[in-house]
């Protein structure tokens, strides 16, 4: 009989970080790169509901929190840490918002899926980042698994699934 196999804790990490292409445990995309619909959890869900967050609540967002303030900025695909610049519901200022981006199409799409409040621990919640008229689009310069933003802030909302 052979002895269980030890992995080093950094093999470990590196292994179970492999198989994970998002945030979101393997969001489909579209052809053009953009994620394909996603239901928003149960525990998200209840949660929303119980804060009395609604769909269509509305905020505004720094996209990335290390690129508050500038202008242009870039996103890269994947993991984003963002922050709200004005309270969501019970949510005040500064409460951190982590999600996942994506810019393989013509527009950024960022999903949040947790929320941290200052002085509290991390929720789960299910909300989008948006712009009227099309600001979330990406510059022409953008080079691939990058978007390049004119703005560093957005608006989120609430939303009960991601479209």
């Amino acid at each position: 009989m052979n002895a269980p196999r030890k992995w080093s804790p950094v093999a470990l990490v590196l292994a179970l970080s492999l198989g994970c292409t998002t945030t979101r445990g393997g969001v489909g995309l579209r052809s053009d790169g953009t994620p394909k619909p996603e239901d928003c959890p149960e525990d998200a869900l209840n949660t929303m509901r119980i804060l009395r967050l609604r769909v269509g609540d509305g905020a505004n967002v720094a996209l990335d929190i290390n690129q508050d303030d500038v202008s242009p900025i870039t996103l890269y695909d994947g993991p984003v840490e963002s922050m709200l610049i004005s309270g969501l519901g019970p949510l005040e200022t500064t409460t951190r918002l982590y999600g996942r981006v994506w810019t393989g199409g013509p527009q950024v799409v960022v999903r949040y899926y947790e929320a941290h409040p200052p002085d509290g621990d991390k929720i789960p919640i299910c909300a989008v980042a948006r712009l009227s008229k099309g600001q979330l689009r990406k510059r022409p310069d953008s080079k691939p698994g990058t978007a390049i933003l004119e703005f560093s802030s957005a608006g989120v909302d609430i939303v009960e699934s991601y479209r």
